[in-house]
C-alpha cells in the first residue's frame, strides 16, 4: 500500500479525530479528503498530510534549517530527554506532538510505546519533510490556537520547545489524560549563547517566566531536570548552528568565527514538565 493511501486508511481508522477549522465539526475521511458535515473539505497531500489553514504561513523555517534539524535529531540530539519522556507513555495509546516541526521527534516516541501518533506545525515546509518519513504517524499544518481535533482525543500531548495552548491541549484531551512538556534550562546550549552573543543580554537566559506561566495553569506539574553533553563531528557543528533560532539572528562575524572553530561536544539542559492525570 502507498504511503497516502495508508495514511487515508489510519485517519479514518481514527475517526473521529479531526474537527474543521471553518465551523468546528467532525471531520471523516471521504475518498482522498477530509469531510465535515457543512461540506467544508481538506485534501490529504501526496504524502498523506492534511493543511488546515485557510492560508500559507510565513516561517523562519527554510529547508535547509529543517534538513539539518533532521540530521541533528537522527542522530540523537534530543534522545536523553525523548528517552525520559516515553517512560511515562502507555502502549498503544494516541498522543498528539505540538510543533513538531519535521518529526523525528514524533516518529521516535511513537515507536517507544506503539502510540497512535499526530504531528502537528504551523510550518508547511516542516510538515512536507515530516510526511517523508517511515512512520504511522499522521502530520497537519495547523494553528496552535485552533487546533483541528475534536474534544477529548488524546491521552497524551507531548510540546517540545514550542509555545503551550494550554486551553487548547485541555480541550483535546482525554479525562486523565497527560501533558509532557520540554523547556530550555540556563544552560541550554549556553556554548552558542556565549560564543554569539557575549557581551549582550542574549547571552544568558532564564526559564522562569516560561515555567512560572506552566506552574500557574498546573501547579501539580512534576519537574524534572535532564543535562547531558552531546559530543559533535564538525560537520554536526554546522549543522547545530543551521538548526537552532538561537544563531539566527547572530552577528555574522562570530557565527563564521565559531564555524572556523567548532564545538566538540553541546550542552543540553532542560526541564521534563509533566502534568499527570489531568482532571478537566
Amino acid at each position: 500500500m502507498r504511503k497516502r493511501e495508508a495514511k487515508i486508511q489510519l485517519a479514518a481508522q481514527q475517526e473521529p479525530l479531526f474537527a474543521c477549522p471553518v465551523c468546528g465539526n467532525a471531520m471523516r475521511v471521504e475518498q482522498d479528503s477530509l469531510v465535515c458535515s457543512q461540506g467544508h473539505v481538506r485534501d490529504f497531500s501526496r504524502k498523506g498530510t492534511v493543511n488546515f489553514l485557510s492560508q500559507q504561513v510565513a516561517t523562519e523555517y527554510t529547508a535547509t534549517m529543517l534538513a539539518a534539524r533532521r540530521r541533528m535529531l537522527a542522530a540523537g540530539l534530543f534522545k536523553p530527554f525523548l528517552d525520559a519522556m516515553a517512560v511515562h507513555l502507555q502502549p498503544h495509546q494516541r498522543l498528539l506532538d505540538v510543533g513538531c516541526g519535521e518529526g523525528t521527534p514524533t516518529a521516535y516516541l511513537a515507536e517507544q510505546k506503539q502510540q497512535v501518533p499526530v504531528g502537528f506545525d504551523i510550518s508547511a515546509p516542516a510538515i512536507n519533510l515530516a510526511g517523508s518519513l517511515a512512520t504511522p504517524a499522521l502530520f497537519a499544518v495547523a494553528d496552535l490556537a485552533h487546533l483541528p481535533f475534536v474534544d477529548a482525543s488524546f491521552d497524551t500531548v507531548t510540546d517540545i520547545f514550542s509555545p503551550g495552548n494550554y486551553q487548547e491541549f485541555r480541550r483535546v484531551l482525554r479525562p486523565n489524560g497527560q501533558l509532557l512538556k520540554i523547556i530550555p534550562r540556563a544552560g541550554y546550549l549556553k556554548e552558542l549563547r556565549t560564543g554569539l552573543y557575549a557581551g549582550t543580554a542574549k547571552a544568558t537566559y532564564d526559564n522562569r517566566p516560561v515555567l512560572d506561566r506552566f506552574l500557574a495553569t498546573f501547579p501539580q506539574a512534576e519537574i524534572h531536570p535532564i543535562t547531558y553533553d552531546f559530543p559533535l563531528a564538525a560537520a554536526q557543528f554546522a549543522d547545530l548552528l543551521t538548526m537552532t533560532p538561537l544563531s539566527w539572528q547572530a552577528p555574522a562575524e562570530r557565527r563564521r568565527a565559531m564555524l572556523a572553530n567548532p564545538l566538540s561536544s553541546i550542552h543540553i539542559e532542560v526541564d521534563l514538565l509533566i502534568v499527570a492525570h489531568l482532571v478537566k
